[in-house]
């Protein structure tokens, strides 16, 4: 906050204290002229007003919440929050730090996050036979907690995915426990149902997890590297590079060698084009085979499972202009044990799909 917002709320609630303080003494200290018989002179109807007292159960309580004012001014940063921040504190990452609206926040996600991990440990990590990953967990909360400090250490990172991977048999068994799979599910709708569909079907653009078609691969741990650090997808755009009719012989190809070509009457001249276009520019992603590259993420051109669309237009359009994709990492949000629960769950659809 800067110095004048720091100023300005400190002078308003300062100032609105202090103003309602003085009236307060004011009034009490006020005594008007009475007549004879105690009266202010004042009739109305054949009312008089009399000068009485306030009542001592009103003071007491109007100067209460004076000193709760006062009292919330020492606790709270509310005055110059810059400088002043209060002797009121909360835990954040096991440490004792100034409240702040965010801080408590943090405080209780961070609490309830304690009773979930003690909840996975202890019971679906336990049911599952899945407790020895307890010890992975942890080394690998600690690895993150230094990548805090070093994010740009590559060998960091590599030891944090390698602890990744060494949760998959875990992951496995938990993708065979109903309530390990009715905890992730609840996840899934909760975080990536907007993207997947809350069937896990996908849209365009966005991939079915209930079949075994897998862009970085759908075995375990591919999957927790996947949800753990997310992906970034691109297809280049070869319009400037082919011109249309190289597009178009390209696309050609496509549809001869996928499962949609028996919709189409195709052209075999441009699709020997096509082809020689594919062997020198495309093998690189999509394999010499085209059935894709999971580490590159490129998807298999010979089935009939498309990501922006199977037909001769769209797979034009597709290579004319490229495509671009990226799922967000979760770890960060979710937590590992959260991730582990996606990823059995996304791994029982896939298993159910066989």
């Amino acid at each position: 906050m800067s110095f004048f917002w720091g100023s300005w709320i400190t002078i308003l609630s300062l100032g609105c204290w202090l103003f309602i303080f003085a009236v307060l003494v004011w009034t009490l200290r006020s005594k008007p002229v009475l007549d004879e018989d105690e009266t202010t002179g004042h009739s109305y109807d054949g009312i008089r007003e009399f000068d009485k007292p306030l009542p001592k159960w009103w003071l007491v309580i109007f100067f209460g919440t004076m000193i709760w004012g006062l009292g919330y001014f020492v606790l709270f940063p509310a005055i110059q929050p810059n400088v002043w921040k209060g002797v009121t504190t909360v835990e954040v990452d096991g440490q004792q730090v100034p409240w702040t609206s965010a801080n408590e926040l943090n405080s209780q996600l961070q609490a309830n996050n304690r009773v979930f991990i003690e909840n996975f440990e202890q019971n679906i990590l336990a049911n599952a036979g899945a407790s020895e990953a307890t010890a992975i967990l942890a080394k690998l909360s600690d690895l993150q907690a230094q990548r805090k400090t070093n994010e740009k250490n590559e060998d960091l990172q590599k030891q944090i995915d390698e602890q990744i991977t060494l949760l998959a048999p875990y992951v496995d068994k938990l993708a065979a426990d109903p309530e390990a799979q009715k905890a992730g599910n609840r996840l899934f709708l909760q975080n990536c149902a907007l993207c997947h569909g809350s069937n896990a079907k996908g849209s365009v653009g966005y991939p079915n997890l209930t079949d075994n078609d897998w862009l970085y691969g759908g075995t375990a741990d591919q999957i927790l590297l996947t949800i753990h650090n997310g992906r970034v997808g691109a297809m280049a755009a070869w319009q400037k590079q082919l011109g249309e009719s190289g597009v178009r012989a390209a696309a050609e190809y496509v549809l001869k060698i996928s499962g949609n070509q028996n919709d189409y009457t195709l052209d075999e001249a441009k699709v020997a084009q096509g082809k020689a276009i594919f062997e020198q520019n495309c093998v690189l992603c999509h394999g010499a085979d085209a059935k894709g590259l999971t580490a590159m993420g490129a998807p298999n051109l010979t089935d009939d499972i498309w990501l922006f669309g199977g037909d001769r237009e769209t797979i034009r359009t597709t290579i004319r202009h490229g495509r671009s994709g990226v799922m967000p990492e979760w770890q960060s949000k979710l937590g590992n044990e959260r991730v582990m629960l996606l990823a059995a769950y996304v791994r029982s659809l896939s298993q159910s799909a066989e």
